[in-house]
Formats: structure tokens, C-alpha cells, sequence
């Protein structure tokens, strides 16, 4: 296999390259329209063909031209069932297949309406899900109560081990596991439904009063 990580300092956003090399075959996560040329050189230079083109969520409303750029990377598309038509390839799809490998798609609402994250081996890419308050595009959830469920009910569900991509980092931080996010979020680790909803519902000055403990380590993954 071959895992490549892709991050713009600039925005902080970061995609992601899983190729099967037997095969060469390969599904980008997240590619930025912005990346489209560099993208198109990777994949030539590593002699990979581009299966699938896989997005967390979008935030196409706020960034024109962003959907038309990546059609030049020619790809099935798949993304949230908002974007998706009824009966468009991949449209409510559970699980799907790169080469020889196998990625289930895990509904994950909250940050916009229809989120969903990837999950391949032991790794789980889950956009801006676990953000909350971080993305540049969107500072505050669309459901705020859905997300809390795909956190708390879905992701770490997962076991302790599995690894978590997000789609932003602002400090250099890509990569997190179940666990640790389980126990030191700063949002959702060791807290309440209620008390989540009630910090993500006040003023965005008082919201962002909140910290996580000077003693835990820094996880917030964007």
C-alpha cells in the first residue's frame, strides 16, 4: 500500500492519497480543488489510477468553482447524500472497493448536515467532525446534537486503537486515536450531551472560554 499525507499550511486543510500498489489503483480523501495540478503529477509519476474521489462533507456555497475543479480528476465521486442524487453510482453506498481494498462509509451528521466519514483498516477519516468550533469555513456545527451522537455513538464506538484523519489541523496535528479523544477532547471527552449542547448553543466569546485541562495533552484534531 501506499499512504500519502497532504496538508496546506496556509489553511491548515489536509487530504489524503491510499493507493494499492498491486493494483494501482487509488481514493483521494478530501483533495482541494487549489491541488488539482499536483495531484494529477502524483498520480502520473506513481502510476496510479484514480477510483474513487471521497469527501468528508463540502463547503462548496462558500468556495465557487470548487466541484468543477475536481471533475478535471475524473473520478466517482462520492460524497454526503445532500450533494449525491437518489440514484447516482455510490448513492447510499455502505462499503466500497479500491483494488484490493475495502473502505466502509460511516454516516456522520453534525458538523454539516450530511457528513460521513471512511473507514479503511485502522483508520478512520472523519473530516471536520470532531473540529466543533475549528473549521475556517463553518465555526459552529449545522446539527449540533447529531454531531454529539456521531462522536460519542459512532467514532468512539471504535475501538481504542483506530486512528482518526481530519481534514483540518491548525497546529500540526493530523492524527489522533479513539482513544485518547475519548478521554481528552476538549468538547466531548468525559463531558454530558447536555452540557455539549449547552457550550456549543452560547455566544461564540463564551464558547470559546472553554479549554481542556492544562494537563491534558492537545487533541483537538483541527
Amino acid at each position: 500500500m501506499y499512504f500519502r499525507i497532504l496538508q496546506d499550511e496556509a489553511s491548515g486543510a489536509v487530504s489524503y492519497l491510499l493507493a494499492d500498489l498491486d493494483t494501482r489503483e487509488c481514493a483521494l480523501v478530501d483533495p482541494r480543488g487549489a491541488d488539482v495540478s499536483l495531484l494529477k503529477a502524483m498520480l502520473h509519476e506513481h502510476k496510479l489510477h484514480l477510483s474513487l474521489l471521497l469527501r468528508t462533507h463540502d463547503h462548496d456555497a462558500l468556495l465557487p468553482g470548487e466541484a468543477a475543479a475536481l471533475d478535471a480528476l475524473a473520478a466517482l465521486r462520492i460524497q454526503h447524500p445532500c450533494s449525491v442524487e437518489p440514484n447516482a453510482p455510490g448513492a447510499g453506498t455502505s462499503a466500497l472497493v479500491f483494488g484490493n481494498e475495502l473502505l466502509r462509509v460511516m454516516p456522520t451528521p453534525g458538523h454539516t448536515a450530511g457528513c460521513v466519514s471512511y473507514l479503511w483498516r485502522d483508520r478512520l477519516f472523519c473530516g471536520d467532525l470532531l473540529s466543533v468550533d475549528a473549521c475556517p469555513h463553518q465555526p459552529r456545527p449545522a446539527k449540533p446534537e447529531a454531531m454529539w451522537d456521531s462522536a460519542t455513538r459512532q467514532v468512539f464506538a471504535l475501538p481504542g486503537e483506530t486512528l482518526l484523519f481530519c481534514s483540518h489541523a491548525t497546529q500540526g496535528r493530523v492524527v489522533s486515536n479513539v482513544l485518547e479523544q475519548r478521554r481528552w477532547h476538549p468538547w466531548f471527552g468525559g463531558g454530558t450531551r447536555d452540557a455539549f449542547l449547552a457550550r456549543v448553543r452560547a455566544p461564540f466569546a463564551e464558547a470559546n472560554a472553554f479549554s481542556s485541562p492544562p494537563s491534558a495533552p492537545s487533541v483537538h484534531t483541527s
